[in-house]
This record gives C-alpha cells, structure tokens and sequence, in this order.
C-alpha cells in the first residue's frame, strides 16, 4: 500500500486552527430537546385557534338557533331562519313559507321621502343632542308625515331611550343587536327633555331598547326622564312604550307611577306566533301581565298596546289577541301593517288590505276598546298624538254637549 507522506506546515494559520475551532464552539448554539419559542406567525394561528374553539363553545350553549328557532332541536339554514316554521294561508292549511314568493309591495303601502323644514330641524337637534329616535332605527315609513305634523299639524315624535343597541334580537326589528351595550348616558334624561321643549311637540312618545344586562332594565331612567319632561312642558303628552323588564312588575310600576299618560307596551304578534317572532325572552303572557299591572297600580292611566299583521296569523289569532287585550284592561290597540327592514329579517308573508284593517277597527270597536287605530302604515307610535287627542277632543265636546243637553239634577247625597 502507497503510504502519502503527511506534510507539517508551519504557516500562522494551521497554527491558529486549533484557537479558531475552540472559538467557533464555544459561541454555538446549544441545542436542545425542548421546543423552540413560537414565532409572531404560530402565535396569531394560536389565538385564532383558540377563539375559534371559545366561539364553538358560546355557539353550543346559547346559539342563534335559540333567538331564531326556540325549542327546534335541528339545525337552521340561513333561509329557513328568516322564515316563520309554518304559515297559514287559507282554511287552516299550513306550508312551509319557503315555498312561497315574497310579495311585492301594493300601492297604498308607498310612502313618499321624507322632507321639509321641521323634518331637516328636529334630525339637525337630534344629532346635536346625541339622541336618537325608533323613527329612525326602525327605518319607519312615516317619518316625515310624524314629524312634520301631518294633516292637523300635531308633531309626534318617538325618543328612543338608553342608546341603539338591544340586549335581544327580535326577527322583525332593524334595531342592532349588543349583549353589552354601552353603559347609559346620565345627561340623556336632561338633553332630551330640552329637545322636546325646544321642538314644541304636541305629543311625544318615549320608547327604549332592552335593557337586559341593567338590574333594573332601565325603568329609573325612564322614570327620570319622564318628570323632567313634565317639569318644562307640563302640557306635552308623554306616552311610554316601553319593554317587558324580563317580567319585573316592580320596574313596571316604577314607570307607570312617573307621572305618564299613555303606557304603552306590544304583545307584536298572536300568541300562536310570538315564539317564532319575538326574542325568546319575550312572551305573550308576560306581555299582558305587564299592561295589566300598570292599569293596577294607577287606574286613571291609559294603556296601549300594537299588533303586526301580515305574519302569517289567522283571524281567529287575531281575535284571540283582541279579546285577551280588553281581558288586561287595555284602552287603545293599534294594528299595522309588518314591513320587512331588511333582507336579514323575517320575510312578509301577506300584505294586508286596507278592507281588512277596516273589519279589525270595527271588531275593536266592539270589544269595547277605548280607541282603535288600524291600518296598513299605521305604527304603535304613528300619528299617536293626532290620533289620540283627536279621539280626546271629541269626547270632551259630546260630554260637553250631553251636560248641555240635560236638565240640572239635584246632587245626590
């Protein structure tokens, strides 16, 4: 075997070498079993992670399907859920409203866009003033015709209390929906009686979002608002729709004895449909109770109450809403005509004649209600002051001309 002869070289760098290796090892990285650190990539794809499983979580214990669909154990598609489970169209028959075609919108349900003076002047103290109106959030096609005053110049308008964001998500209303709205302004009760001193309202009504995370669903701040209403317009009508209070009667007579006029507060729908319209919070018992234990607890208040037509009710529903109205001591009814906001709300499944609504003034009238207004664009709060004071008006003059008309008795002892 060929030997090579090994060479020795003496240059300083084969000298070096040995400093230079030991050098290179000690400034090496160390390596080790343990994972490495995650960079700002794997981090974020962590978080994303997470969440994802923190929103499956809150998804299986209170999902959409429990606003939606209540007591349905399967699983909605997006149409189905802007459906009603089951409509009825004639004779008691019932199909699945995916079946049918959305209607288009009749003549006498155009409205025309809103302007004018006092329209651009009440929107211009609103925005000022941080305060906002269902009018607006409820996209209501009477705006303009409500605030303008309309045919007998009686300007109403609808204040909407405790900021635009509802704890709950009724599938017919356009209002956003926040399980933590923002806390509530304390200045709102004084801007907003200042503004209605200042429009020179004739009839106002104030109405709020729920309120569901506040102990007391907001009824002090109803309350308070109300008193400094009729502290600097004693002569304005104050109406208040008001919500359910999670059934808390205690909130509801801390509004009925704030010195209002009208309490006024929705069942929306017929019994058979509530849990198919309304948060599955709200119930149509509940509802009742609470126009009922606001008569009690101050006799001398009006109470008031609206129903949506063309969701799909039957007129026997219809009726049995009515009859159990007048049960709970309710004075005014107002039935209207359900519009769909959006399409991400709840489809209309008929719209109502106005011949229709004529029969259901008329059956009102016979139930002994107090005053029934009933019509395609009539809304809870639309018109409220004309069509109330107008009613009021006209009662005191057939007093007035009943007293005139009879001969003086002796007082009765």
């Amino acid at each position: 075997m060929l030997k090579v002869p090994q060479v020795y070289t003496r240059s300083p760098l084969a000298r070096s070498a040995p400093a230079l290796f030991q050098q290179l090892r000690n400034h090496a990285t160390a390596v080790s079993d343990a994972p490495s650190p995650p960079n700002s990539s794997q981090s974020s794809k962590s978080k994303l992670s997470k969440l994802r499983e923190r929103l499956a979580a809150e998804d299986a214990q209170a999902g959409l399907d429990e606003f939606v669909n209540p007591g349905y154990s399967g699983k909605l598609t997006p149409q189905e859920a802007l459906e009603l489970k089951e409509t009825v169209v004639e004779a008691g028959k019932k199909v699945k409203t995916t079946k049918l075609k959305q209607p288009r919108l009749p003549e006498w349900l155009k409205t025309e866009i809103p302007a004018g003076q006092n329209f651009s002047r009440i929107k211009k103290d609103l925005r000022g003033l941080k305060l906002h109106t269902v009018c607006e959030e409820a996209r209501c096609p009477n705006i303009s015709d409500c605030w303008g005053g309309g045919e007998h110049q009686t300007a109403t308008a609808t204040i909407m209390l405790m900021g635009d964001e509802c704890t709950r998500g009724c599938r017919f209303c356009s209002v956003k929906t926040n399980r933590k709205p923002q806390a509530l302004d304390p200045h709102e009760p004084e801007h907003t009686s200042e503004a209605i001193r200042r429009w020179g309202l004739d009839y106002v009504v104030l109405t709020s979002v729920d309120r569901d995370d506040l102990a007391d669903g907001g009824s002090s701040h109803f309350a308070e608002t109300i008193s400094k209403i009729k502290a600097k317009a004693p002569h304005i009508l104050v109406e208040c729709l008001t919500g359910d209070f999670g059934g808390s009667l205690d909130c509801v007579e801390t509004v009925a004895k704030s010195g209002l006029d009208v309490y006024a507060h929705n069942i929306e729908t017929v019994e058979a449909l509530t849990p198919f319209v309304r948060d599955r919070r709200a119930g149509f018992r509940q509802s009742l109770s609470v126009l009922k234990h606001a008569k009690q607890v101050q006799p001398g208040l009006l109470t008031k109450s609206s129903i949506m037509l063309g969701c799909g009710e039957t007129d026997e529903e219809v009726l049995h809403a009515l009859e159990e109205l007048r049960k709970a001591d309710v004075d005014v009814v107002t039935l209207g005509q359900y519009m769909r906001p959006t399409k991400r709300h709840m489809k209309v499944h008929e719209y109502v004649t106005p011949e229709k609504f004529k029969h259901w003034e008329t059956k009102g009238n016979e139930l002994g209600f107090k005053y029934v207004a009933s019509g395609p664009l009539v809304r809870s709060s639309y018109k409220a002051g004309e069509f109330y004071i107008s009613n009021m008006l006209k009662n005191k003059k057939n007093i007035a001309a009943g007293q005139a008309a009879s001969p003086s008795a002796s007082p009765s002892v």
